[in-house]
């Protein structure tokens, strides 16, 4: 099981998105006037209205669950585990609809919600992300679902155009991270696999990248949406790294040929008989902290003088 999140600004598009897939069926819902998309849509938008500052008020999540667990999953208990998700992500007093989908192998649903709740307040997304993990994985454990494998794992071959890309693309970046040093090598060996790298810039100058992207039979998705890995961000900051990695060890190893060059040469008579350990002192080694070290005072020329008179006066 696990949750895919979006956010969005049109009730229209995603109601029509969700009911208009082959045996689409609504499995539960709250305070929506079910009907004909528009009639459901222009359910979600007067609540909208309670506060329209919002730019996206639209909810979706995709919760999809391992072929495996198929047989268990009746329209009934998918409704059951969803609205028990929806609960532990604080997605409450809100209207909502959740609509099943049998368009893959994969049993799944989505959940389209107001993020305006029945009283007018946005519903917090704070941490959402982590909190989707924490609580697929909960659920998962509570009803013994099946956990999903390594990516690398998947037969890509029973899976559908866009997700099968993903999949392959996936797959790809990983292989190709193995044996790649840089930027260079890493696009060059994603083009093996028939991947194409691109960056995203902020400017028309493209002076600041701002994001990256991969492509592939025609399909195109951001780093983020492949794995969270695979943002810019901690691919520039792994290839640099081994980058300045390599380079720090070649730097190391001429330091350490020069070192040589140098101990090869005959050392001079004072190098080669001064003691490593001259200087150190053996009280301060040894001492306490707490320890003093006291030397002692030069003796003033008064004190000399005295001594002169001393020994003339006792001369014979």
């Amino acid at each position: 099981m696990i949750g895919k999140l979006k956010k969005g600004s049109s009730f229209g598009g995603c109601i029509r998105y969700v009911t208009g897939k082959d045996e689409a069926k609504i499995i539960a819902s709250d305070g929506v006037l079910l009907g004909t998309n528009a009639e459901m849509a222009q359910s979600f938008e007067l609540q909208r209205q309670l506060n329209p500052r919002i730019k996206k008020p639209v909810g979706h999540i995709a919760l999809s669950f391992k072929p495996e667990d198929k047989p268990r999953l009746t329209d009934e208990f998918m409704a059951k585990i969803a609205l028990e998700y929806i609960q532990m992500m604080g997605i409450k007093d809100t209207q909502f609809i959740i609509v099943r989908h049998h368009n893959t192998d994969n049993p799944h649903c989505h959940v389209v919600y107001n993020r305006i709740n029945n009283e007018g307040k946005l519903i917090s997304d704070r941490n959402d992300y982590r909190r989707n993990e924490q609580v697929t994985k909960a659920l998962k454990s509570k009803y013994g679902l099946t956990y999903g494998t390594d990516k690398s794992k998947t037969n890509t071959r029973k899976l559908r155009n866009a997700e099968r890309a993903k999949y392959e693309i996936h797959n790809a970046v990983k292989d190709a991270l193995k044996v790649a040093d840089n930027w260079q090598k890493f696009k060059n060996e994603l083009a093996k696999r028939g991947v194409r790298l691109e960056l995203v810039y902020k400017d028309k100058e493209q002076t600041k990248v701002q994001g990256i992207r991969f492509c592939k039979d025609g399909y195109s998705f951001k780093g983020t949406q492949i794995s969270r890995d695979y943002s810019f961000g901690k691919l520039n900051a792994r290839l640099e790294g081994t980058e300045n990695l390599l380079s720090a060890r070649a730097k190391s190893a001429q330091q350490y040929e020069q070192g040589n060059h140098k101990n090869n040469q005959e050392p001079s008579i004072s190098e080669s008989s001064q003691d490593p350990w001259d200087g150190i002192s053996s009280i301060g080694l040894f001492a306490s902290a707490n320890a003093q070290l006291f030397e002692p005072f030069p003796e003033d020329e008064s004190a000399k003088k005295k001594k002169k008179k001393r020994r003339r006066g006792f001369s014979l």
